[in-house]
């Protein structure tokens, strides 16, 4: 089996790659056998070779791997393509939070402004892509993870329909910490999971035919044992009755997350713009140092991922237990082998809506609990949203579809909505200005 990365040499293939060896050590059936790498950096790129390299030394049956020159010549013959590209780099990412920032409202790389300018400027970049794999690959699975997740993979559909799956690692995150915190076997519990990419609730954990979900609710020891507890806190995870994303916490405690970001030395993009820059400067001029260098850098990492948040909720560490990078990668190869092996596999993932939330159009893409087998992945039936939960996810999705449209038909007006009706955009008048800052500074990065 062939896979693809689009954006290969960005800094977490290293994570992919290292799943794909563990198939390798157990023979796994159906498992990658090539690995092929694109991307527009070809000094990245080859950086990262050198990671995997490192990595795959000793491993018998690890998986050849190989840097295509162009992107058609990298999707031809595949089976699965990972895309996960980053449009104008981590400069790119740097202007989408300077610039909200500079305004007084939110800059984050999928949330409020500085996520709606990121879709802006990646949103023709992967029609692009999606209308190349429909010519040079239609038989081959897209799977997306290239931010904000669940904007870029509607877009996507467009095109390639139900062969494009976006995936995101905080649900699982969630869905595992959740189930640790009640000690509750992970192969034995089904659980509710439905919302945005970055805006969904937990509703449900079941075991046996038991809702553990109540007890843990009530249990504030026990909420305040994984990241989600601690970052909403027990009394209003109770108001809620669930269990939100990681990334609702920029929407419940706004004043406290924007306070906490404003403070901060740096943005996040600011810091990973300095450590990725200086991680592969160094890794390019020692090759033979380049996994040691890159396991440092991903440590690092991890320890200050979303540092802001958790320094507005009481400035506590991130446990041992969630810091071994994984995440996305799992996420990925579970859909890659549930769909090559015709499973049946139960995984949360961004597909197109159907019926599954009655308010949003079919084509619309929602985060839900989907069962995934050789046909692809279907969305299950899910109970009815609350008010404020549907709410926030009409809102959004509004936001969304107007970036779409704003980025396809060059449409201004439709970026002016997408900017001003986010809930953490507090004025037209503000949505103006950084939508002139934004073109005026606008990073460019094409496909070749």
């Amino acid at each position: 089996m062939r896979l693809t990365i689009l954006g290969g040499g960005g800094f977490r293939v290293p994570l992919v790659h290292r799943a794909l060896l563990d198939d390798a050590r157990r023979d796994a059936p159906g498992r990658c056998t090539e690995l092929v790498l694109y991307d527009t950096d070809s000094t990245r790129a080859r950086v990262i070779a050198s990671v995997l390299a490192a990595q795959a030394a000793g491993v018998p049956g690890a998986p050849a791997v190989r840097i295509a020159d162009d992107l058609d010549q990298a999707l031809r013959g595949t089976d699965f393509v990972f895309s996960a590209i980053r449009v104008g780099g981590t400069a790119g990412r740097v202007m989408d939070e300077r610039i909200p920032l500079s305004e007084g409202v939110l800059g984050q790389e999928t949330v409020g402004a500085g996520g709606v300018l990121y879709g802006l400027r990646t949103v023709l970049v992967a029609l692009d892509i999606a209308e190349r794999v429909a010519a040079a690959a239609p038989d081959a699975w897209v799977i997306n993870f290239t931010n904000p997740a669940g904007m870029v993979t509607e877009a996507m559909s467009a095109v390639l329909g139900d062969r494009v799956i976006g995936i995101c690692d905080s649900p699982v995150g969630l869905v595992r910490r959740a189930t640790r915190a009640v000690g509750a076997d992970p192969d034995r519990v089904t659980f509710d999971y439905v919302g945005l990419n970055h805006l969904g609730w937990l509703r449900t954990l079941e075991m046996d035919g038991r809702d553990l979900l109540p007890g843990l609710l009530a249990d504030e020891q026990a909420l305040d044992s994984f990241e989600e507890g601690k970052l909403f806190g027990a009394d209003w995870l109770r108001a809620l009755g669930a269990l939100p994303n990681e990334y609702l916490h920029y929407y419940y405690f706004r004043r406290e997350t924007l306070r906490s970001v404003r403070e901060a030395a740096k943005t996040r993009g600011e810091f990973l713009d300095q450590q990725q820059s200086g991680f592969f400067e160094e890794a390019a001029a020692a090759p033979h140092r380049s996994h040691e260098l890159w396991e440092r850098t991903r440590l690092q990492r991890e320890v200050t991922y979303m540092a802001e948040s958790r320094a507005a909720s009481g400035g506590w560490q991130r446990d041992t237990c969630d810091l071994d990078g994984g995440g996305y990668d799992r996420v990925a190869l579970a859909l890659m082998r549930a769909v090559a092996g015709d499973e049946g596999t139960r995984l949360i993932l961004n597909v197109r809506n159907g019926t599954t939330v009655p308010a949003l159009a079919p084509e619309a893409v929602i985060e839900t609990v989907c069962v995934v087998d050789a046909k692809g992945a279907r969305p299950l039936p899910c109970a009815p949203l609350r008010e404020d939960q549907l709410g926030l996810m009409l809102q959004l999705k509004a936001v969304e579809r107007a970036a779409i449209q704003a980025a396809v038909h060059e449409d201004r007006d439709a970026a002016l909505r997408a900017l001003a009706l986010h809930p953490l955009v507090d004025s037209p008048a503000v949505a103006a200005r950084i939508l002139a800052r934004a073109h005026g500074a606008k990073p460019v990065a094409t496909v070749r």
